[in-house]
């Protein structure tokens, strides 16, 4: 629990939305006296700030809470068998050389390619 939120990335997110939201009430209340003094168009951003801001936390916290993928110990190679994926097809029924090569390609990605790590 500890390491979700004082984690590096976590910090940052935190930095973000501390930045992000009193931005976005600050805009608002400027179009609150944008509005008063006659600018009608005003009206529309003083209820669509506060909507930013709300949908700032709501992500914040999505992503605070974000299970992440460990990192392997075996350096980030990984088998083909350790992942669930689409098969490729060994050969394409079409013949088109480019596009088995694609496959080929990949399929090597697949196989050794890394997790996602965020």
């Amino acid at each position: 629990m500890r390491t979700r939120w004082w984690s590096r990335r976590a910090i940052g997110l935190h930095v973000v939305l501390l930045a992000v939201v009193p931005t976005f009430l600050a805009l608002c209340d400027w179009q609150v006296h944008r509005a008063l003094s006659g600018n009608e168009l005003s009206w529309a951003y003083v209820f669509e700030w506060p909507f930013f801001a709300g949908y700032a936390v709501f992500v914040w916290w999505k992503l605070v809470h974000e299970t992440l993928i460990p990192a392997d110990d075996s350096g980030g190679k990984t088998g083909a068998a350790d992942h669930e994926g689409p098969a490729v097809p060994a050969e394409p029924g079409d013949g088109d050389a480019e596009l088995a090569a694609y496959n080929r390609y990949l399929a090597e990605l697949h196989a050794n390619g890394r997790p996602k790590r965020w």
